[in-house]
């Protein structure tokens, strides 16, 4: 199997994605948007999640698909990107047709990203609802990663997070593909040293390739967290998106996202604590087609896990430095 051919979310056909930021903010929006509509689930592991429009993905509820969906930093105050959102996708006459009316369906999630080094002295209103808004209309198939978008301010325990994108094809033609900021409490590397705990999934050496230290440092198993860096406790949250071009019912979906959990796991250590918001968006464009049977749906929710955590070593391996940042970057340590 082979990544797609940018080896991003938009690999899937049918979604773009946009990224706004401001870096004295240290701070941003991604917005992932869906042409046409997308079928749509929700994931929720993490005990500190922090998110809007997750109850109507239920696969008991009424609204099927999404118009786009919104990743944020800014903690709850990020939760006003989705509104600049929706405001971007009325514009272009999309949306959930009620009447002569349209209202865009835009679920969107937040982490914390408020103490960071930024100047988050923003006056009366932030400026979220705004960047929302410009992520939108920026939406491309080709979109930076590392600090920027949402991943702008993450941080992880041991180095910068960032914004992480992967994709792969599986032999059957369907693509699978995930996008993320990781913005963990624990760390994305092996104990002290750069070895990404993702190493087993990488592809085309795609975020170093320095593969698992071998053999396996002392302190592998000791648990790093924002703590022990005297970081806040409240400054975490890994929040993605899963993502395929094959057919899938919304329960489908939600079991998509639930496996696609599976490369937090295999990215984060530790992952899903009581301290991070850690939560995944499925979306299905259904734009091949096709419909799995089940052996091949358990092929896409490994997949889906191994590029999950692919994503996230990549969000960490290209995020950059800047002032007053509380950690350093992947890159910066040789």
């Amino acid at each position: 199997m082979v990544p797609g051919p940018h080896n991003l979310i938009t690999d899937v056909a049918g979604l773009s994605v946009g990224n706004a930021e401001d870096h004295r903010l240290k701070s941003g929006v991604t917005a992932i948007v869906c042409d046409p509509p997308a079928t749509a689930a929700v994931q929720v592991l993490g005990g500190a999640p922090g998110a809007r429009e997750t109850d109507l993905l239920e696969p008991h509820n009424t609204v099927q698909t999404v118009d786009a969906i919104i990743l944020s930093g800014g903690s709850a105050f990020g939760l006003d990107a989705a509104s600049g959102a929706q405001a971007a996708l009325k514009e272009m006459g999309r949306g959930f047709a009620i009447g002569p009316h349209r209202v865009p369906i835009v679920p969107a999630a937040i982490l914390f990203d408020l103490i960071n080094g930024g100047d988050k002295d923003w006056g009366q209103f932030p400026p979220y609802r705004e960047l929302g808004y410009e992520a939108v209309r920026k939406a491309d198939l080709s979109f930076s990663t590392g600090s920027a978008g949402a991943g702008t301010g993450a941080l992880t325990a041991t180095f910068k997070g960032g914004l992480g994108s992967a994709s792969i094809v599986l032999p059957n033609g369907i693509t699978v593909g995930a996008l993320v900021a990781v913005n963990a409490l624990g760390s994305a590397t092996v104990g002290g040293t750069r070895h990404f705990w993702a190493a087993p999934f990488e592809k085309q050496e795609e975020f170093g390739g320095l593969g698992l230290p071998h053999p396996l440092p002392a302190d592998a198993s000791d648990i790093r967290t924002k703590l022990a860096a005297n970081l806040s406790a409240a400054a975490n949250t890994t929040i993605a998106v899963i993502a395929t071009d094959a057919v899938l019912t919304k329960a489908e979906a939600k079991r998509l996202a639930i496996a696609a959990h599976d490369g937090f796991s295999r990215a984060l250590w530790p992952a899903h604590t009581p301290l991070d918001g850690d939560l995944i968006f499925a979306l299905a464009t259904g734009a091949s087609g096709r419909t799995l049977e089940l052996a091949d749906f358990l092929d896409l929710g490994a997949a889906a896990a191994a590029t999950m955590a692919r994503a996230i070593a990549r969000g960490v391996h290209d995020a950059t430095p800047a002032e007053n940042d509380p950690v350093p970057c992947w890159s910066s340590r040789g």
